[in-house]
């Protein structure tokens, strides 16, 4: 049975990449490759189309759109589909205020993260929105989408069943007459080769004024922001001369902004306060390895990336890859529409070596077990929403940027996990977060639940400890809702995950000194022309080097996703902070 999963590809010794890219550095041309066009006319030639989202969410009164415009690629981006000449985005408003964007107090524009799509403000958007209508004020949030998220296929998950997903992805079966056709591998996706910094900020640029055509109006009303690499990609957008005359500043980025704001993240022109000042996201916050050496400089890299040396965009062969993303939606798929039933995706999907190697990274009790392959996480009774938690947790996940605190494991004897990195160890916050790690230790044991965080130092809570004596969790720790995790993961349609994030976005703003770039990032006031507010997750990836100057709004027990998923009532009461500050800041 085919899976659909790229191959691997083998690993070349360094001096052999080198000189493989130097050749290419001289012979490639931008390639007109990749996923051949479609032929078929972006949604029937509509310049502009609005569709209504359907919601389970518990915070009422949010009307909430699918919005998609046809802002075509240029000629020199290559052969790709038709749908890729399409930008969308998410658009939240209070239901009773204006039904025209121009008509609000304010509207919010957010950058997704690294490998991260628009659904992933599904919760921060509705919440702020919420509180900014209590006040009798009317503001959007505009939930922005990649243009390389064209690329996925989401039909599987949303039909709503675990079932039919798993059979379209991995059984042949068909959705609507169509088949999957299976994930891409690099050499399917050429075109993303000339989707970089310059393509990402023009796509930005061009929505807003297609969207608020009056500048003014945007100057006025709008502000851009971010979460993650989005506060670095909002940073390089309020630069970036946009006419071709640095002489102008109409179209300046900063003059399309009369704010900014910066979730777990800063309002930057590169990646310094994300990785802690190293040249790459490598074994910062994400593994080595994950984004390809910059030291050759753009021209090699370029090559690299248009002759296909170099990935057209981020994946790994296990844990980080299009696959991979895919199954955490099916695993919130599973968690949203039955959570407390026993999961059944450990023998529903294929054991693949993808599969197989991302469920023993993420659910190894030490170095040994993940050596030996036993016990494995198909050796454990687990309901829905305990394998999600056992993907995306902060006591889980050995990943930061994946983690958010949404309570623990229940029902059954818990132990220290000690892998990837030891719990007697302090690692690297940015890389594998702050907090200790627990995984169930009873293989054929008791059905292992999920304790939710607002039941977590409840009454009934058993209060599971580390060796040491210390509580995995404190109610103090936990600040998201599984239920909306897994809601938010599988049921916009617009993902929460990214699968093809293009390496040349992150190449680029590793590489921003280059001319070729920098021409383009004309006015070096752009990051501290308007007036910004920055959330910190106190046990995020910036928690060991909170950036004082910035004068930080710091979150504590959030985490590097909670930012984004943070329930709209917290454990003590209170209503969650950023929906309430972030409201407040637009009104002034």
């Amino acid at each position: 049975m085919s899976t659909g999963v790229p191959p691997r590809r083998a690993r070349w010794p360094r001096p052999l990449v080198a000189g493989a890219l130097a050749v290419a550095a001289l012979t490639a041309a931008p390639s007109a490759g990749g996923a051949p066009a479609d032929g078929t006319p972006a949604a029937a030639g509509t310049a502009r189309t609005e569709t209504p989202v359907s919601s389970a969410s518990p915070v009422a009164g949010i009307t909430e759109t699918q919005v998609s415009l046809r802002i075509p690629l240029p000629a020199s981006a290559g052969s790709h589909p038709a749908r890729c000449d399409r930008l969308s985005y998410l658009r939240y408003r209070s239901s009773d205020g204006p039904s025209e964007s121009a008509g609000a107090d304010r509207i919010l524009v957010a950058q997704p993260g690294i490998l991260e799509g628009a659904g992933a403000f599904d919760s921060v958007a509705r919440n702020t929105v919420r509180a900014a209508a209590d006040r009798g004020e009317h503001i959007e949030f505009w939930a922005l989408d990649r243009r390389s998220n064209c690329l996925e296929d989401n039909a599987g998950v949303a039909t709503g069943s675990v079932r039919r997903a798993v059979g379209y992805y991995y059984e042949g079966q068909k959705i609507d007459g169509h088949a999957f056709d299976g994930f891409l591998a690099s050499d399917q996706a050429g075109w993303l080769a000339e989707v970089g910094l310059e393509q990402t900020v023009r796509d930005q640029y061009d929505l807003l004024s297609a969207e608020l055509p009056d500048r003014r109006l945007r100057k006025e009303k709008v502000l851009c922001g971010g979460h993650s690499l989005g506060g670095v990609l909002t940073g390089v957008f309020s630069t970036w001369d946009f006419d071709g005359n640095s002489a102008t500043t109409a179209d300046a980025g900063y003059n399309q902004c009369a704010g900014y704001f910066a979730l777990d993240t800063t309002i930057a022109v590169d990646l310094d306060d994300l990785n802690g000042g190293s040249d790459t996201l490598n074994g910062g916050v994400l593994p080595k390895g994950t984004v390809p050496e910059t030291g050759l400089g753009y021209t090699v890299v370029q090559a690299g990336l248009r002759s296909g040396v170099l990935p057209r965009f981020l994946a790994l062969p296990a844990v980080i890859n299009p696959e991979i993303m895919n199954v955490l939606a099916i695993s919130g798929l599973a968690a949203r529409t039955a959570p407390a039933a026993r999961s059944t995706l450990q023998s529903d999907l294929p054991a693949n070596d993808n599969i197989e190697t991302t469920t023993r990274t993420m659910f190894s009790k030490n170095a040994a077990v993940f050596l030996s392959g036993r016990p494995t996480i198909r050796d454990f009774r687990l309901t829905n929403e305990a394998v999600l938690g056992a993907f995306m947790d902060d006591n889980s996940a050995p990943l930061s940027f994946i983690q958010t605190s949404v309570g623990l494991f229940d029902g059954g004897r818990l132990a220290d996990k000690d892998f990837p990195v030891s719990n007697d160890v302090q690692g690297s916050p940015a890389l594998f977060g702050t907090e200790l790690k627990a995984i169930p230790d009873e293989p054929g044991g008791p059905l292992y639940t999920w304790r939710d965080f607002d039941r977590v130092g409840a009454p009934d809570d058993p209060v599971h400890r580390s060796a040491d004596g210390t509580p995995f969790t404190t109610a103090a720790k936990e600040v998201s809702d599984i239920g909306e995790l897994a809601r938010s993961l599988s049921e916009q349609p617009l993902d929460f995950t990214e699968d093809y994030f293009p390496t040349k976005l992150v190449t680029d703003l590793s590489l921003v000194d280059d001319p070729r770039i920098a021409r383009h990032m004309a006015h070096p006031e752009g990051p501290t022309a308007n007036p910004a507010i920055t959330f910190v997750a106190g046990d995020g990836i910036l928690a060991d080097r909170v950036p004082a100057d910035k004068n930080p709004v710091v979150l504590p027990g959030y985490q590097h996703l909670d930012v984004l998923t943070a329930a709209p009532v917290q454990n003590d009461g209170s209503r969650e902070r950023i929906a309430t500050l972030l409201s407040a800041f637009g009104r002034r």
